[in-house]
């Protein structure tokens, strides 16, 4: 971060790319260096943010807030190790158009199948709208039916047009109520709305039944601004998830299998503490940001000591 910093504080800086939350953190260590108080006033030709690897949407305010200008441009990419994906190739819609002619041959698999003795994938011309699936990938670099470990949802076919739905691995179903990254996504983005929140990291998990005890999700989130009231960013979050998720809404139901979800706001830099003691700084490593178990909200807790 340093070199970069002294590198680029002169240069005419007109675009950046990256995944959004290690950008957020080399852009604000180039701001308190510098003692600015937002990149215009450093780079003021800057028109364009191109990420990927992460959802952008718990970044986008804090984006909008260090970049303060209508005439910035933010475009998505989904590309990877194994192969260039999609592009966002219309600023209008948050979809991004399927790349199928960069040496790749898809294949997408059911979700609801993934797990099933005789799961059947289906190739780009059978692909029906609005069903999640997960990607299958055979490549001219020597991958044969890898599958990536996200899901899409299909937005259009003609052209075909799809957003990123969330992980194959990543997702919350101790107790039935299957969900996914794209319905903590929309949950966290409207409590945020409603509290005058900003969300800087995120993970969540369950809370097992004991005999006398029901079921919870639990969630540590890093606030970059804090809610007004952390007891209504909860309300909102959970009646959020309620209206977007009916199997999440059955379980809540009277309490009968779901309690009310438990948040800790835990200090600036309990995330970046993680990933410095697992050795995994740096912008290929991601927070599993929803999870089956409960060895991440764990560890986060211990390392904030406690402190929510």
């Amino acid at each position: 971060m340093e070199k970069i910093t002294r590198h680029t504080l002169k240069e005419n800086v007109t675009s950046i790319a990256g995944v959004p939350s290690w950008n957020l953190v080399l852009l604000k260590h180039i701001l308190n260096f510098t003692g600015k108080n937002n990149l215009l006033e450093i780079w003021p030709n800057l028109e364009l943010f191109t990420h990927g690897g992460v959802s952008f949407e718990p970044y986008r305010e804090q984006f909008k807030k260090i970049i303060p200008s209508e005439s910035m441009h933010y475009m998505e990419t989904y590309n990877a190790s194994e192969g260039f994906f999609g592009i966002q190739d219309d600023l209008s819609t948050n979809d991004m158009l399927l790349m199928l002619d960069y040496g790749i041959f898809y294949e997408f698999l059911p979700v609801e199948e993934i797990n099933s003795p005789g799961p059947v994938a289906v190739t780009v011309d059978e692909v029906e709208l609005n069903r999640n699936y997960a990607m299958i990938i055979t490549t001219n670099g020597g991958l044969w039916r890898y599958m990536i470990g996200d899901t899409i949802v299909f937005t259009s076919l003609r052209p075909h047009k799809f957003r990123i739905s969330g992980r194959t691995r990543y997702y919350i179903n101790a107790f039935g109520e299957e969900v996914i990254l794209e319905n903590a996504e929309k949950a966290l983005m409207t409590a945020c709305r409603h509290t005058g929140a900003a969300i800087r990291e995120y993970t969540a998990g369950p809370v097992f039944m004991t005999d006398n005890k029901q079921g919870a999700h639990e969630w540590v989130i890093e606030f970059e601004t804090p809610p007004d009231d952390l007891e209504r960013f909860t309300d909102v979050l959970d009646k959020t998830l309620c209206s977007i998720n009916s199997d999440y809404e059955a379980k809540r139901f009277r309490n009968i299998t779901l309690d009310k979800p438990k948040v800790h706001s835990v200090p600036e830099g309990t995330f970046y503490k993680w990933f410095q003691g697992k050795g995994k700084l740096g912008g290929q490593n991601k927070m599993p940001r929803l999870s089956n178990e409960r060895k991440y909200i764990e560890s986060l807790l211990d390392i904030a000591g406690g402190k929510s």
